[in-house]
């Protein structure tokens, strides 16, 4: 079966994330900034968008050289072999980017990117005009310091888009994002999980997901699926692998707070869409009176930031309020995201670990309070 270069996109901080996502598939990889690099058949590419959690999109890279002249752009991509992967009514628009590289007008480099691609299928298909009527094939052009590199999303809508949040608040943290920190934690289904300031309910919908090895896709299409020479049994095959390995009979104990009532029914709203109602508790209160019983727990959360005029002084109270609270589970860990940068000085001790993330455009540090382990069963 053919072998592709196949290329997952992560976001700054996620590459490793990612990276160990790619290699619980069975595939070798390569890390480097921004993407994570693997060989795979036309499977891998289905089972890539299905299950990869903290990955942005699956691309398929068509070539990769160095280009400095509009001249050279065209002859090297002309040279690729596009036929391979577009048929002849393929819709393929061009979009592109350029970083430190001598071809910076990135409209030109797209216009001759498709220009190039036109003619080496007018070669293959004895065609002197493409209608684009069929499916779509979205070709990118990336150039940094002078290299372009040429791919196809396999995607379509970001793979952050699950098909579960109908409803979100004014600033939701991308679905990608939460299951990574989740899968950043020390957490196993059989702990309880807490989100205090849940929001919309991602973080907590992502760990159910997570818990019954649910994959992040099995509800939403993509683009992919429409090309011929992927097929339909290839996207058959990998989508029942998802239903064979999905553990829908694991219990879970997660649990969603937040102190807007209109928070958490759009959190309920929102699981229910996922299929994930039952195994997921949402319930109106602060964070800092939240108490339990429970040992060997993990919370995860990212609380308000304190960015805006005015909110600065009560956002850091409120850090102090929960460093207090959740000082008394002394069996649990906790992991919490913020861009406030003396959150460790206000919520009373240092973190065991520090990870820096962006969400979105916004740089933030992951802070991780480990708590012990738990003791072995039996």
């Amino acid at each position: 079966m053919k072998s592709f270069s196949i290329i997952a996109t992560a976001a700054m901080g996620l590459e490793s994330v990612v990276a160990e996502e790619v290699r619980r598939l069975g595939y070798e990889c390569q890390v480097e900034n921004g993407k994570v690099t693997f060989e795979g058949d036309a499977l891998a590419i289905c089972r890539a968008n299905l299950w990869l959690r903290a990955a942005d999109r699956v691309k398929l890279k068509v070539g990769e050289f160095r280009a400095t002249t509009f001249e050279e752009l065209f002859e090297q991509t002309k040279a690729l072999p596009w036929a391979d992967y577009l048929p002849k009514d393929a819709e393929f628009p061009v979009i592109g980017k350029s970083v430190k590289s001598a071809l910076f007008s990135v409209s030109d480099c797209q216009a001759i990117v498709k220009k190039a691609i036109v003619e080496r299928l007018k070669e293959r298909y004895r065609l002197s005009w493409f209608p684009e009527t069929g499916p779509l094939y979205r070709v990118e052009v990336a150039l940094h310091k002078d290299i372009a590199t040429l791919t196809i999303d396999t995607s379509g809508v970001g793979l952050h888009k699950r098909g579960y949040r109908a409803r979100q608040g004014e600033a939701p943290l991308r679905e990608t994002l939460a299951a990574a920190l989740v899968l950043l934690t020390n957490w196993t289904p059989d702990r309880p999980f807490v989100d205090p300031f849940c929001g919309s309910g991602t973080i907590a919908i992502e760990a159910a997901l997570i818990g019954q090895n649910i994959a992040p896709g099995f509800n939403r299409d993509f683009v992919s699926e429409q090309w011929p020479w992927i097929g339909e049994r290839a996207w058959e095959k990998a989508r029942q692998e998802v239903e064979d390995m999905a553990r829908y009979d694991e219990l879970l104990d997660i649990c969603g707070i937040d102190l807007d009532p209109q928070m958490v029914e759009m959190a309920r709203a929102n699981a229910a869409e996922a299929g994930l109602a039952d195994l997921i508790s949402f319930q109106t209160g602060r964070a800092e009176q939240f108490r339990t019983d429970k040992s060997y727990g993990v919370i995860v959360s990212n609380p308000p930031y304190g960015e805006r005029l005015g909110e600065q002084r009560e956002v850091e109270a409120l850090y102090r309020a929960i460093g207090r609270a959740f000082a008394a589970l002394d069996t649990w860990s906790v992991y919490i995201l913020t861009a406030h940068r003396g959150f460790e000085a206000h919520y009373g001790r240092p973190a065991t670990k520090r990870r820096k993330l962006f969400n979105g455009f916004i740089e933030t540090h992951y802070y991780q309070y480990w708590g012990p382990r738990p003791p072995r069963r039996g």
